[in-house]
């Protein structure tokens, strides 16, 4: 069974295939993605039995036909927050101002690039506008490969600061989360599992939904950082 998924919730979902699999006797060929790039497959032709997408591209879909409607269950939530290096000492970003500051302080950082899709790289980049610091902090960005994670330059050094999803960050061993982002400031994706009305196995799919909201899960997203649906 052919799934799309969005890469924050990778870490959760890798943990409850293999039991999927010998439960339900088939295998799980998963593509990991930002939700948008999902989509553009999807829109160019490819197809999947199930998909796991942010909120906004699951309503792209459900308004054009493309999953089926009542299909779509939220699965999880998750903030976008800064990282460091682990050990590295923790910045400031107790208040909008201090964020600002700590994002001008810092040598370099890394966030999701915006062409990519991701939810908090379009984000962050229209937040970095809003507070009037694009072009200084964009200056020393370093984005990581498509479908990446802004956290695996801090390990190296390369940067100073990443920002991404809670759940993004804590794949990369190595670093630390600061906090969410501030304030007025704070984000969430929320994230949503459904049918494409397309789907070679419907009721396989609903069967992986549903796995993805017992008891066990929703353990399993807490731990990763995210706030089960």
């Amino acid at each position: 069974m052919k799934v799309f998924s969005a890469i924050a919730v990778q870490g959760v979902v890798e943990q409850l295939v293999p039991a999927f699999e010998r439960d339900h006797g088939c295998k799980l060929d998963f593509t990991w993605a930002t939700a948008p790039l999902l989509l553009k497959r999807l829109q160019s032709g490819e197809k999947a039995d199930a998909l796991i997408l942010n909120r906004a591209v699951a309503d792209t879909l459900l308004t054009s036909g493309g999953i089926v409607a009542g299909s779509d269950v939220v699965i999880a939530r998750s903030a976008t927050a800064i990282a460091v290096k682990a050990g590295a000492p923790k910045p400031d970003i107790s208040t909008p101002e201090a964020l600002r500051q700590t994002l001008l302080n810092a040598r370099a950082i890394s966030y999701t690039d915006p062409a990519a899709g991701g939810a908090s790289g379009i984000y962050f980049a229209k937040l970095l506008e809003r507070m009037g610091i694009a072009v200084e902090i964009n200056a020393k960005t370093k984005f990581p490969p498509p479908s990446g994670y802004s956290g695996m330059f801090l390990p190296t050094g390369d940067v100073d600061l990443a920002v991404q999803q809670v759940p993004e960050l804590l794949h990369v061993p190595g670093i630390e989360i600061v906090g969410p982002l501030p304030g007025d400031l704070h984000m969430v994706t929320v994230f949503v599992a459904g049918i494409p009305t397309d789907s070679a196995q419907p009721a396989r799919a609903r069967a992986l939904i549903e796995s993805l909201r017992t008891a066990e899960a929703r353990a399993l997203f807490r731990a990763k950082g995210l706030d089960p649906g």
